[in-house]
């Protein structure tokens, strides 16, 4: 009987609450018009949800751009030497270079990027090619083969590879990808273009609007002061150009300077022929001095020539011999011999026309080229004789010279592969630099080793 009781009470109140459930779920009069805005302005809301969701679908899909092509990649070495127009320290390093139609990709020792394991959120340096620069520089490094390649946005970076042929075919590379795309005032209006395109309509007028703000009271302040000076300037430069102007004109020129003897002549930085005649000789003192020291005590010091000495002193020594002091190379403060083989290339390389004039270097360029041997040191010979008496007389003391350092290869390890290394860039250039550049540093190399080589037969008698 209790059962029974139990199970009738629990019937009874499932009833109630059914009745209950239904009483709920019929709509009030008062409150119908109320709930249909409600569920239309909820269909409104969802309905603009879903074509925010199919715009941004869209968006997504035309964002998404195709991998770019890869034209070139492989190892050089790189240094960045300007970031934003800042100057850095150089800093040469292996990368693996991944070139595309508009951009580089630096990456750290990876042989393949895209399936590299790279720790999460690497990124590699890039480097925009629109509107960029490339030339070859040899005064940024004194490696071989060395090109720069200077961006819009003022970032400089240096590649270099040992390999001529190599470090070829990347320079006319992405030469051609440089020259492919647009010049710079376009490359910079399509990046705008690109920004304005993905940013949206808020951010558009928020940045409109940022724009057209009137600017703050201190910024006026500062504007107004600028305009107050710059027109109160105006003036003041106009009388020191005129006092600059006047003082120019009015000025001694070099020549009554120097036979005053207020600016003596340099022996740094002079034509060679300037420096004989001064001396009156047809070789310069200074490079006689050097060659009598280096022979005295430097023929037996291993790297001679190739080892550099200390800068600071090699510009002491300099100083020295532009002051036309006299010079005593025996003394203590030059007892360094890599001092003195550091001075004396020092002075062939800032010579403002080298050993080897520049209107003969196409021709010894050519000579080298010859197959036969005998028509090869031929033709260098005749070439040798047509050279002006200063040029030919100090070649002569030189490389009669240097012959006497490769006699000693198997104490100083100085070859005359070695030697020409040295001093080929040194004595032979062209005027221009060109795109040729690592070519002409292997045949400058080339001449200087075959006159070393058959020096007696290029410096000796026609019956030699």
């Amino acid at each position: 009987m209790l059962l029974f009781y139990v199970l009738q009470v629990n019937q009874v109140t499932m009833e109630r609450s059914t009745t209950s459930d239904t009483a709920s779920e019929k709509p009030n009069p008062s409150h119908h018009n109320t709930g249909a805005v409600q569920m239309r302005i909820k269909n409104t809301n969802s309905h603009h949800d879903r074509l925010s969701q199919s715009k941004s679908m869209i968006l997504s899909e035309n964002v998404k751009v195709a991998e770019p092509v890869v034209e070139k990649e492989g190892y050089l070495l790189k240094a960045k030497i300007a970031d934003g127009g800042k100057k850095l320290r150089k800093n040469w390093s292996t990368s693996w270079i991944v070139l595309t139609a508009r951009k580089m990709e630096f990456y750290k020792e990876s042989k393949q990027p895209a399936l590299a394991n790279l720790k999460p959120g690497y990124k590699p340096e890039c480097v925009d090619l629109c509107g960029a620069r490339i030339e070859w520089t040899s005064e940024k490094s004194s490696r071989k083969n060395v090109f720069q390649i200077t961006t819009v946005s003022g970032n400089e970076f240096l590649l270099q590879s040992d390999i001529d042929f190599l470090i070829l075919d990347w320079f006319h590379a992405i030469k051609n990808a440089i020259d492919r795309l647009p010049k710079e005032r376009s490359c910079t209006s399509r990046n705008l273009e690109f920004k304005l395109r993905r940013s949206s309509s808020i951010e558009l007028l928020n940045s409109l609007d940022t724009e057209s703000k009137e600017p703050k009271p201190e910024h006026r302040k500062s504007l107004i002061f600028r305009l107050n000076y710059s027109a109160s300037d105006t003036n003041d430069r106009n009388r020191v150009k005129s006092r600059l102007k006047k003082f120019i004109s009015r000025r001694p020129s070099l020549k009554t300077l120097q036979e005053k003897g207020l600016i003596k002549d340099q022996i740094f930085g002079s034509h060679l022929h300037l420096v004989c005649e001064h001396e009156k000789s047809t070789v310069p003192q200074f490079v006689r001095l050097c060659i009598k020291a280096v022979e005295k005590r430097g023929l037996d010091v291993d790297g001679i020539y190739r080892v550099s000495g200390n800068l600071a002193t090699i510009q002491k020594l300099r100083f020295v011999v532009n002051q036309e002091e006299k010079l005593n190379l025996d003394d203590s403060q030059w007892e360094d011999i890599h001092v003195v083989t550091g001075a004396l290339k020092m002075f062939f390389r800032e010579l403002p026309e080298p050993l080897f004039p520049y209107c003969f270097f196409e021709q010894f360029v050519e000579a080298i080229k010859i197959q036969d041997n005998v028509t090869r040191i031929k033709s260098i010979k005749n070439l040798v004789k047509k050279l002006p008496r200063p040029n030919y007389d100090t070649m002569k003391i030189l490389f009669e010279h240097l012959k006497k350092i490769a006699a000693k290869e198997s104490v100083n390890l100085m070859s005359t592969q070695s030697l020409g290394i040295v001093f080929g860039p040194t004595l032979l250039r062209p005027e221009k630099e060109t795109g040729n550049m690592a070519v002409h540093m292997l045949y400058q190399n080339q001449i200087v080793e075959l006159m070393l080589s058959e020096y007696s037969k290029i410096f000796g008698s026609e019956e030699d």
